[in-house]
């Protein structure tokens, strides 16, 4: 395998000490576990499922993240290196053309075999095989030990990313099903009070963009770096994400019927898919539900509206006479506030958004988690971007095209995962992700 430049670490010129290298094997152990908690609530037939060609059936994750620390660690590192199986190089190859051949994404749910059972022996074989190279690794030249040390990191991440997918995928497949399945038992909402919108004022100015390790600590992706200046006029941000409530007067005012509020190709997509409501919403005898992860629900007013396209949050801002925030104004304010990041994220194991219990006068509220929020930036190279070196350098740069970034995290993300540079990013019709939207205006 060629080699790879990754990330640097704040402990760069260091080797992994043997505390490191034990805590990274905890690590492992503990993210792996909760990929498989995850499907605890799932039957085999579940799993199977997909239900559209941007999702993947929940085995097929299970497998993917197994093979990324196969391909990628194993079969670098590992002495005598034997696959577990030859085939799943192919099946359970994502987008690495670098790597060979894949099987078509849109067919990932004809995957009847392995069974399930078999991908959980394939996750129990590599992970006894990765936590033996883990606990050897002092025995690596220090070159390879750095080089298993940031590709170790990265699968983590990588599979924190998977987790995420996991939920939104199976919300997907299981609305599909007209007996409205939940994927869980407990419905987390109490009852709340609506709290009016507010604006929080930020100054701009030529500021500092991007990953900075002393600030959001040593892992970035690549798309996060390199760190550069940019100039940010004064403006204004929303003090919370808008909510059902919103939405609900945004429909009712006939927003998905007034080809002025659209873009384009936003109005084009309206059009073409008959769109009347966010994904997942219905309305009968004048009462809105939407399907969630505890089944066929009420819609809450007070609840960070999720599920919302690029093109809705866009036409939505553009209706209440504000606009969608950039990224880089995004992060501005985030930084601004100090806060440290919590939130309603998948650690709660709530798997949907809450609405605000407490006045949140003067600070940003559900910054973190509930919703991924949409920001105007197109998703493109940083000044000065360099994509990783190898087989991992397909990670994100190619997919610099068509999309649009978000911010913030959900609660589907682990907490560990985020940080305040991190640049999510989804092509602008895309709506099965739990993306919502935080408002912005210009100072005049």
């Amino acid at each position: 395998m060629s080699s790879n430049r990754m990330p640097s670490s704040t402990h760069a010129n260091a080797l992994p000490s043997t505390d490191n290298l034990s805590a990274l094997a905890q690590r492992y152990a503990r993210t792996r576990q909760q990929t498989v908690e995850l499907t605890r609530p799932l039957s085999p037939e579940d799993c199977q499922l997909q239900s559209m060609p941007d999702a993947s059936p929940a085995k097929w994750h299970l497998a993917h993240v197994t093979w990324f620390f196969e391909t990628f660690l194993l079969e670098r590192f590992e002495a005598n290196f034997v696959p577990y199986d030859a085939s799943f190089r192919v099946l359970f190859n994502s987008y690495y053309n670098a790597v060979g051949s894949k099987h078509p994404r849109h067919q990932r749910g004809l995957i009847s075999r392995p069974t399930l059972a078999e991908v959980l022996h394939y996750r129990q074989h590599v992970d006894q095989r990765m936590q033996a190279l883990i606990s050897s690794a002092s025995k690596l030249e220090a070159s390879d030990q750095h080089a298993l040390t940031e590709l170790l990191e990265l699968g983590l991440h990588h599979e924190q990313q998977h987790q995420e997918l996991l939920i939104t995928d199976i919300k997907h497949a299981l609305s599909q099903n007209p007996a409205r399945p939940a994927y869980a038992q407990r419905w987390p909402l109490a009852g709340t009070h609506p709290q009016s919108l507010g604006w929080i004022r930020q100054a701009g100015g030529l500021v500092r963009h991007g990953h900075e390790p002393a600030l959001d600590g040593s892992f970035a992706f690549d798309n996060e770096t390199p760190r550069h200046p940019v100039f940010v006029a004064p403006f204004e941000i929303g003090d919370r994400p808008v909510t059902n409530g919103d939405m609900i007067e945004f429909i009712e005012d006939g927003g998905y019927q007034r080809p002025e509020l659209w873009l384009s190709m936003g109005w084009d997509w309206v059009q073409q898919n008959a769109k009347q409501l966010p994904l997942y919403w219905q309305l009968e005898d004048g009462t809105y539900s939407n399907f969630t992860l505890y089944g066929q629900v009420a819609v809450d007013p007070n609840t960070p509206a999720c599920h919302l396209s690029y093109f809705e949050a866009d036409a939505y801002a553009r209706w209440a006479g504000a606009r969608l925030p950039t990224e880089q104004e995004w992060e501005l304010a985030a930084r601004s506030q100090s806060q440290a990041i919590t939130g309603n994220l998948q650690d709660n194991a709530v798997f949907h958004p809450l609405p605000l219990q407490e006045r949140h006068d003067g600070r940003l509220a559900q910054l973190w988690g509930d919703v991924w929020e949409w920001t105007q930036s197109s998703y493109s190279a940083y000044p000065g971007y360099k994509p990783w070196e190898g087989l991992v350098g397909e990670y994100n740069g190619k997919f610099m095209c068509q999309q649009f970034v978000l911010r913030g995290g959900s609660c589907a993300t682990p907490q560990n995962h985020l940080r305040a540079s991190y640049r999510n990013f989804f092509p602008p019709d895309a709506q099965w992700q739990f993306s919502g939207l935080r408002l912005a205006r210009d100072i005049a």
